[in-house]
């Protein structure tokens, strides 16, 4: 977290907040009107919340707790507060169409919050030294990193959607479902050093659970070159892994026999054969993509074949680690992302084929660390010994950290290219199966 004064170049700030809010939305257009309402995820708060949410957090962040400048509607401020899965369908709030305000009174509440922080961005005293929440600009690169965040949970949303409650964008690509999946392959990464963490001030801006700086020594492993794809993982489906209670652990296993989980929520069967749930269509199930699933269903299969999932540590070392010793900002290198390093930044609304691109590979040559899908680690979400909460975002991390969430790491398709950085860290309930959440598998070696 930066400290101190520092110079924040407003006009690129300014660019990056209007470009998230353009991308917001040509998100919520494509949901048609009727839609407005829905919850397509139970465990999560309807659209509508959203687009109310989205604005707000800027004006309680920014503007209220930041610089002390009154809000501009404290209902709303309230209602669109916290943008947090609910615990359970008890605690969602609204429940309904009627417990929520109309459509245009939400777009006129963010066309005044936009401006207000357009203004402040362009012109607050939003760099203040003296000031915690302002510090190094901490308030509003919390904004700035806040809504492309959010656009992935409306993606992931939208997937769930009905086809006829949605609207295809013109530019949607078509689904690229490649051919047969690239032979299974590992790599040995030797022991070493892995940077987990960033030493307070050692970067422009990052969330409380990257700091502080934590070093951890990794014994040599072996990792999968490629993520698991569908291919491999329609393998686990048809030998009955579903069946098998000793491949998972309690948890996983009262998981899926409450909720009569059979195969991975991205997946469809229809008159024998098996199709992908895409996001504007349904496709045949692709073999060469990475599969998605959640924690229990990834580690049920590593037990399947005899392996297990990464540490964060371990993903850290062959995705940004070096035979030399030194470690990449990228595991590619050092230069910047784009659309030839990996299927990220809102690419594409679905996967690519694995190892499409080896542009990206890191030292080791392993395909696909980031973009593509986040991955699952075998690593509990918790704050790195001397952890300490932003003033800007209290309780972004500390609420998770409860032994039931697990870190993810790399990238989505629509993981946005500023949250491309080592240290940044994800993270979801082991159970939770809707996320854009791949895996990888390694094993010890000697």
């Amino acid at each position: 977290m930066p400290t101190g004064t520092m110079e924040i170049d407003r006009s690129s700030c300014l660019d990056w907040f209007r470009r998230n809010r353009r991308r917001s939305e040509e998100i919520f257009a494509s949901v048609r009107p009727e839609a407005y309402y829905d919850r397509p995820i139970a465990l999560r708060n309807p659209i509508c919340f959203y687009e109310g949410h989205l604005p707000a957090f800027g004006v309680n962040t920014l503007l209220r707790r930041g610089l002390g400048e009154p809000g501009i509607d404290p209902g709303f401020e309230t209602l669109f507060e916290r943008g947090i899965d609910p615990e359970d369908e008890s605690h969602v709030p609204g429940g309904s169409g009627n417990g929520w305000p109309e459509r245009r009174e939400i777009r006129s509440y963010a066309d005044q919050a936009d401006r207000r922080i357009a203004q402040a961005i362009t012109a607050g005293d939003i760099a203040r030294a003296d000031n915690p929440v302002l510090s190094g600009g901490l308030a509003l690169f919390t904004v700035l990193e806040h809504e492309p965040m959010h656009q992935e949970t409306l993606a992931y949303m939208w997937h769930r959607l009905p086809y006829e409650r949605k609207i295809r964008p013109a530019a949607a690509p078509a689904p690229d479902p490649g051919g047969a999946p690239p032979p299974r392959a590992t790599v040995r990464v030797p022991a070493g050093r892995a940077t987990l963490g960033a030493a307070r001030g050692a970067i422009l801006f990052g969330w409380d659970n990257e700091f502080p700086l934590r070093v951890e020594e990794v014994p040599a492993f072996e990792v999968d070159v490629h993520d698991v794809t569908n291919g491999d993982y329609l393998e686990f489906v048809e030998a009955g892994g579903y069946g098998r209670e000793d491949f998972w652990d309690e948890e996983g296993w009262r998981w899926r026999v409450e909720q009569d989980v059979a195969f991975p929520a991205f997946w469809e069967k229809e008159g024998g054969r098996w199709l992908w749930r895409g996001m504007w269509e349904r496709v045949p199930l692709p073999e060469a993509w990475p599969v998605y699933v959640s924690h229990a269903e990834a580690s049920a299969y590593a037990r399947w074949r005899g392996v297990r999932l990464p540490t964060e540590a371990e993903f850290q070392r062959a995705a940004y680690g070096t035979p030399d010793g030194r470690e990449r900002r990228h595991p590619w290198g050092d230069d910047a992302p784009d659309a030839t390093r990996g299927n990220f930044d809102f690419l594409r609304s679905d996967p690519a084929p694995v190892g499409s691109f080896p542009r990206g590979a890191s030292a080791w040559g392993v395909q696909d660390l980031v973009g593509n899908g986040w991955e699952w680690t075998s690593s509990v979400f918790a704050g790195f010994p001397g952890f300490e909460p932003m003033p800007s975002y209290p309780v972004y991390s500390s609420d998770f950290f409860d032994g039931k969430h697990f870190v993810l790491k790399g990238a989505s398709p629509v993981t946005a290219k500023e949250l491309l950085r080592p240290t940044f860290r994800n993270w979801f309930r082991g159970n939770y199966p809707y996320v854009y959440a791949t895996f990888r598998c390694v094993k010890d070696s000697a």
